[in-house]
This record gives structure tokens, sequence and C-alpha cells, in this order.
């Protein structure tokens, strides 16, 4: 079951407070601003900064 677009809609970086996006494969929530991914796991968004892995430049 894909995230539901009205809570993409709401849901912000929890660091910058920024725009986020799905991740193309739809395993996680890119903010692109602090070049970070939080999981989802369950098809339930983790947005805990100490979860989020760095994208590589």
């Amino acid at each position: 079951m894909p995230i539901d677009k009205n809570l993409l809609d709401i849901l912000v970086c929890p660091k910058c407070k920024g725009d986020i996006k799905l991740s193309e494969d739809g395993s996680g929530i890119i903010c692109e601003n602090c070049r970070l991914i939080y999981p989802i796991r369950g098809n339930i968004p983790v947005m805990l900064i100490d979860e989020a892995e760095k994208i590589p430049a």
C-alpha cells in the first residue's frame, strides 16, 4: 500500500521543516535540502532524524 498523497502533503522534514518527496522506488522520503532520506517501514514513514540516512552527493 503506497503512502497516501494527503499524508505527503502535510509532512515536512523534521530537521529543516522543508518540503519532502517520495523516493522513486517508494522506499523512503527524501529531503533534498538536508540531503537525507527517511525510511518507510510497514507503509509508515519513520520521520526521525536519527533514522535518516545521508544521500551521497
